[in-house]
């Protein structure tokens, strides 16, 4: 209730002193950053109850559900004519922070020397409320619509969306039917070294993969070890997995991105990344690009990050069993399953069983779709002499639920941002320069206005 009544009288200053969107936007955007929706736990009814409340001042009626007790959902509608409805995707949540390591307090939401500062500026609190400004806009035009827009806040995508968009999509999918394009979070403008600016858009992601490996032998004293126990058959399997790469193999999406890349790439990179899948060929080119970009590496094979391992809970003790969990992603080119199996043989003599912990379906979006174009023509006029560029994105998104659904979606956001700045994602000291944010603003209403309007 105390976020609410924040909230509203909020909305009362903001009509007493009549402001750009983009003012409305950097005031919603500084107060939301100050709710604490850090999952775990979530909470992110407190902030279904801010946008709610600006969606009541503006007389937008919207609904809500929670999956759990304070997991929070928001879903509103703007009805127009019989094109397939466009949906504005963002999560309320966002990770935790530590400020030990922030100069600012994590959720403070100030504006400092041209910043706006907190978790969730880039991730993605601030491509939520430029959805909430466009969501706004667009009713206060009153112009008739070419299709609904459909406005969404789910929880939970920060620990993989089941409590949010993967519940709506099982509990409420009438809030989807008829969607053929949807934008979420994903793809940004950046400044690259050369002085360009490169719009990326997420078209597809890898498949994340999590897997626990269990393995199980005869228990005993540490002072008489035996040929093989628990402890030795998962150092072997993870072994295994260290020194055996997953060979690499480039797939259309990402050698369309590299392509891209390589148009404003250093002289050292540009020919490889005309052509990556000739230079992954190369002896020792895949181990210079690791050094050279972990990011750039991981498209080119499935990798597994080694992240969690346990053996025994006392130092004399060979215990009967022992576990690890890796988390492998995969290229979305082929299902899940296939990758499962494939490893469960590989482990399999070292007697290592291959349990699922999670793992998403593999899905691309296709670019020859109106609000793809949208962003293209948008982009080139208000930023000349930008380009477009369809990437992947090495982790995941809600995008993955809503393409299993056939609806086209895309991870974007106009605001552009320095690599220094989106380094900071997860991070400390997370931020976004305001007048970015603003532009950001302008440009991600151009984008969608493209799209609704005849």
């Amino acid at each position: 209730m105390f976020q609410r009544f924040v909230a509203i009288n909020l909305l009362l200053v903001a009509a007493a002193n009549p402001q750009t969107l983009e003012d409305e936007a950097v005031a919603w955007l500084t107060d939301y950053l100050k709710i604490d929706t850090i999952n775990p736990p979530g909470n992110e009814s407190r902030a279904v109850e801010y946008i709610g409340a600006i969606l009541d001042a503006e007389g937008i009626s919207w609904q809500a559900a929670e999956s759990a007790p304070g997991r929070g959902n928001l879903w509103a509608r703007l009805e127009g004519g019989d094109e397939p409805a466009l949906i504005l995707l963002q999560h309320t949540d966002v990770v935790p922070a530590d400020p030990n390591y922030w100069t600012t307090e994590p959720l403070s939401g100030e504006i400092r020397d041209g910043y706006i500062w907190g978790r969730g500026t880039l991730d993605m609190k601030g491509t939520g409320i430029s959805q909430l400004a466009t969501f706004i806009a667009l009713h206060r035009a009153g112009l008739p619509l070419n299709r609904d827009v459909v406005l969404i806040a789910s929880a939970d995508e920060e620990a993989g969306g089941y409590y949010g968009a993967g519940w709506l999509v099982e509990n409420h999918r009438d809030i989807f039917e008829g969607a053929g394009l949807l934008i979420n979070e994903g793809g940004s403008g950046e400044l690259s070294s050369a002085g360009e600016t490169l719009f990326s858009v997420e078209v597809t992601q890898k498949v994340p993969v999590w897997l626990r490996l269990t393995a199980v032998d005869t228990p005993g004293h540490g002072s008489t070890p035996r040929a093989t126990s628990s402890v030795t058959r998962i150092v072997a399997a993870l072994n295994h997995l260290l020194e055996n790469p997953f060979p690499p193999r480039i797939i259309p999406a990402v050698d369309a991105m590299f392509q891209g890349i390589a148009q404003s790439a250093s002289a050292e990179w540009s020919d490889a990344y005309a052509d990556i899948a000739s230079a992954i060929k190369q002896p020792g080119f895949l181990d210079r690009l690791q050094a050279h970009s972990p990011f750039l590496h991981a498209l080119t094979r499935d990798a597994c990050s080694l992240t969690r391992l346990q053996g025994s809970n006392k130092i004399n003790v060979v215990p009967p069993e022992s576990w690890a969990e890796i988390d492998c992603r995969i290229l979305p080119d082929r299902p899940a399953e296939v990758f499962v199996d494939e490893l469960r043989a590989a482990l399999a003599p070292m007697g290592v069983t291959v349990d699922v912990i999670m793992a998403f379906t593999p899905a691309v979006s296709d670019t020859n779709t109106r609000l793809y174009r949208a962003i293209e023509a948008v982009t080139s006029e208000r930023h000349p002499g930008s380009r477009v560029m369809p990437s992947v994105s090495t982790g995941f998104t809600d995008s993955h639920f809503t393409r299993d659904l056939g609806i086209a979606s895309y991870g974007f956001d106009p605001v552009i941002v320095p690599e220094e700045d989106s380094n900071r994602v997860h991070g400390n000291d997370e931020r976004v320069s305001e007048a970015a944010f603003r532009r950001g603003v302008s440009d991600h209403l151009a984008v969608i206005e493209a799209v609704v309007y005849e």
